[in-house]
């Protein structure tokens, strides 16, 4: 069973220096057939101008992935942590107990457009954590290539729930197959570009609820990136 999330259809906030869509309520975005799904709770599609960025701010019991399409993001925190994130590279801060932290573009010239996700954690006070991790073309091109996992497996960064994270770009006949055990449910997100998902032509912001079916990704003319989380 398939259930489409069309990109048209989610929210926005604009605030001039921030452009976001959020799949998921979010903020002053509230849409209570959209909460989030399974375990995963946001996925904001953000666009921050040149120079702007969210000042310091707190977060808890929340696992937070930051994934990069293009520009720089810098990030630092109350754990000590400081960098400056770029395409292909993935940031998990575990919130835990509470942290502090912001995140800017780093550029005074360039926008940074970036996915903001956030995945409820297995428990409650947990001990706060911070990861980064790059993945190259080789590894993300015409393939699933895992970035997020329960146990970091094959190199991927480690997350406080049971859920993996997958992210793939594919060009133009490019394809790849994932198939979700008994009990669990994918949720696939277009990042950018185009693919035929199951047949269907996707677009970037589109997302898809999937359950007990075997998803089939083809890359269409001009590529696209998707992401694609396998969810307890």
């Amino acid at each position: 069973m398939q259930t489409l999330r069309p990109a048209a259809e989610r929210g926005l906030a604009d605030f001039g220096w921030l452009s976001s869509r959020h799949s998921f309520s979010f903020g002053e975005y509230y849409d209570p057939n959209h909460m989030g799904y399974r375990s995963l709770r946001v996925i904001n599609d953000d666009r921050v101008a040149p120079g702007g960025g969210f000042a310091t701010h707190g977060h808890r019991d929340m696992e937070i992935l930051s994934w990069v399409l293009d520009g720089e993001l810098a990030h630092k925190d109350s754990m000590g942590n400081g960098s400056v994130i770029r395409r292909g590279e993935l940031q998990r801060m575990s919130a835990g107990t509470g942290v502090q932290h912001s995140e800017n573009n780093a550029s005074k010239t360039a926008s940074v457009h970036f996915l903001q996700i956030w995945l409820m954690p297995s428990a409650r006070a947990l001990t706060p954590g911070y990861a980064q991790t790059a993945f190259t073309d080789a590894q993300l091109g015409g393939r699933l290539q895992l970035v997020a996992s329960a146990d970091g497996r094959d190199g991927s960064v480690a997350i406080n729930q049971d859920a993996s994270l997958y992210i793939g770009r594919f060009g133009a006949g490019q394809q790849a197959s994932h198939q979700a055990a008994a009990k669990r449910g994918v949720w696939l997100h277009v990042a950018s570009g185009g693919v035929q998902i199951n047949g269907a032509v996707r677009s970037a912001g589109d997302g898809l609820a999937i359950e007990g079916e075997r998803i089939d990704i083809v890359g269409v003319d001009g590529g696209g990136e998707v992401l694609l989380f396998d969810l307890a």
